[in-house]
């Protein structure tokens, strides 16, 4: 071949793998026209990994699966190629051209965007009446309900969701987990504990359901106007009858996995009316009682006595605050106590909240405790509702007199300050001769301070050898530097995951990374490599206990499954201590 040939060969290879090494990253579509009642599938692809992917908002669709995630890797002869896919299953909220925005995603250090998508969504479209049509009966047969007990209440009203899923009687639901959770933001929310929870008969369309209660859940609206509920998820197995029959002429079952959801809500939130509200109106929003009651009326001074204010009733009574005790300023008075007795079911907040203030008379007389009031907004008549405690006397029996008060028997309710009584001897510790001495300087020289501004440098020196010998049997000592270093790199890639405690999603996200972020640090392999059959192999090569590895395996499956099911700020702490040992551990086992 000619020189010139060889270029030719050498431009073309150089091209080819030039192009080869491009990075894509695109978003397709299962169908660019569907009705209203049909799913559409969104895959964003990529064929080098990545991390921070970043979804569109979806706005104009319900998320009812994904995000669903696969790896491929493939060799065609001798060439490696890599896929990773994000799958997403939307139900369209509206008719229309609807744009699916960018997605992004960040790969070698640079962000990439996928181009948008325009699909054109018609009216509901006819489905074929097929009944071996797998997806078609189990559309038809099984619904996942949210049923709200008002669309429109007021603020800080009580509303209760209640998820229900029917499931018609031909077919059966094997198992189910969720996928994606109303977060309530705008929300005070309560959990009800659903006991003995069983499947139940009712009228759904019509028809004849079992159904099965997913969850309760107990809403305090905090803000007004249009709030929108996110909907819950659930993927399920589902079992459908087909018309194959086995050996026996019994009908034959098929299992589908099925992602079934009950859609956003949208309430209405009415503020309360400013017409009529009183100035002792606290935001207490419900049914109540209020009472002022006194462990004793009479007593001696120096003494102690309780005054409760306590409100009990049906309402918000965890969200807003009791009214203040006003006292005479001859009282000493502490901080009240607070206590709550408050349980939750559908009806809302039921049972008290209490302030206990302890009293101590300080002088004999008549105190009063004035008048209290407590507003509340009453939702059977819509309109505010006042209760006053009437004023109560408290007689101190025995005790001294106070001065200030001579010209009446029954002291005044003040500002809290105690006035200051006036007596003979009030001056007694001011002394009137003074018995002053010369102060005699001692010069600096031969000094106890000259003395010791000579030893203390000497006496520094061998501390100095005991601090030099110390540092030099640490840094010796590798078992015990590779131990500490283990602890810190723990705590280093467990950092932003320790900043997102209490907050389940974000949590496990940042942990799952961290763990990645590690193995990556210290067997040196990338993403894309990460399987669970990987890191068993190479940290059994790398002579970790079988022990670690079936730990760290187990952490990485609650990573996952956590971001489905309700785990509590315990168990993240669990998960938390779980991890960071566990990764010390395995730094001081790898060889």
């Amino acid at each position: 071949m000619s020189l010139k040939t060889y270029i030719t060969l050498f431009l073309i290879a150089v091209s080819t793998s030039f192009v080869t090494a491009q990075v894509k990253f695109e978003a397709k579509v299962s169908k660019t026209k569907l009705g209203v009642n049909e799913r559409l599938r969104v895959d964003f692809e990529m064929n080098t990994d990545g991390d921070n992917f970043n979804p569109p908002s979806f706005n104009d669709f319900t998320v009812v699966g994904g995000p669903n995630q696969s790896v491929s890797h493939s060799w065609v002869n001798g060439v490696r190629s890599f896929a990773k896919t994000y799958s997403y299953f939307l139900a369209p909220k509206r008719t229309g051209n609807i744009t699916i925005t960018q997605a992004t995603i960040e790969i070698d250090g640079e962000i990439y965007k996928t181009s948008p998508v325009t699909v054109q969504v018609t009216a509901a479209v006819t489905r074929p009446n097929d009944p071996d049509n797998v997806d078609n009966v189990v559309d038809d047969n099984l619904h996942l309900v949210a049923e709200i007990s008002k669309g429109n209440p007021y603020l800080n009203e009580a509303i209760t969701i209640v998820y229900k899923l029917y499931v018609y009687k031909d077919i059966g639901v094997t198992n189910f987990r969720e996928l994606n959770s109303p977060k309530y933001n705008d929300f005070w929310s309560q959990n009800i504990d659903l006991k003995d929870n069983k499947i139940q008969t009712g009228q759904y369309n019509g028809r004849e359901y079992r159904y099965l209660v997913i969850r309760k859940i107990v809403l305090y609206p905090q803000k007004t106007g249009k709030i929108e509920i996110e909907p819950l998820s659930l993927e399920l197995t589902v079992e459908v009858p087909t018309s194959r029959r086995d050996f026996f002429g019994s009908q034959m079952m098929t299992q589908v996995q099925k992602t079934v959801s009950a859609g956003s809500k949208t309430l209405e939130v009415k503020p309360l009316p400013e017409a009529g509200k009183p100035e002792s109106f606290t935001g207490a929003v419900g049914s109540f009682d209020f009472k002022l009651t006194t462990s004793k009326d009479e007593l001696n001074a120096t003494e102690s006595l309780q005054a409760r204010l306590e409100v009990t009733g049906n309402g918000n009574l965890k969200l807003f605050q009791l009214p203040k005790l006003t006292l005479p300023s001859s009282l000493e008075v502490y901080e009240p106590e607070h206590t709550e007795n408050v349980r939750t079911t559908l009806d809302g907040m039921q049972g008290g909240i209490a302030d206990s203030y302890t009293i101590v008379p300080q002088f004999k007389g008549k105190y009063p405790i004035p008048n209290v009031d407590f507003s509340y907004f009453d939702l059977k008549t819509e309109t505010y509702k006042t209760i006053s405690t009437g004023q109560h006397l408290i007689n101190v029996l025995e005790g001294p007199t106070n001065n200030t008060n001579n010209d009446s028997n029954i002291a005044s309710a003040g500002d809290g300050k105690q006035r200051v009584v006036m007596s003979n001897d009030q001056f007694a510790f001011v002394k009137t001769e003074a018995n002053l001495k010369p102060i005699i300087s001692e010069p600096f020289f031969q000094s106890s301070w000259y003395w010791s501004s000579l030893l203390l440098p000497l006496l520094a020196i061998p501390l100095a050898m005991v601090f030099r010998k110390k540092k030099a049997e640490r840094v010796a000592d590798v078992k015990g530097n590779k131990i500490r270093k283990a602890d810190k790199l723990a705590r280093k890639y467990l950092g932003e995951a320790k900043k997102a405690l209490g907050q389940k999603e974000a949590f496990y996200i940042a942990l799952e990374k961290a763990l990645h972020n590690y193995l990556k640090a210290k067997l040196h392999i990338e993403t894309s490599d990460l399987s669970k059959e990987r890191i068993e192999k190479l940290l059994t090569k790398r002579q970790v206990d079988e022990s670690m590895i079936s730990d760290f395996l187990t952490i990485l499956d609650s990573c996952e499954l956590a971001r489905y099911t309700p785990f509590s700020e315990v168990t993240m702490q669990e998960d938390y201590d779980k991890a960071a040992n566990t990764i010390s551990v395995i730094d001081k086992q790898l060889k």
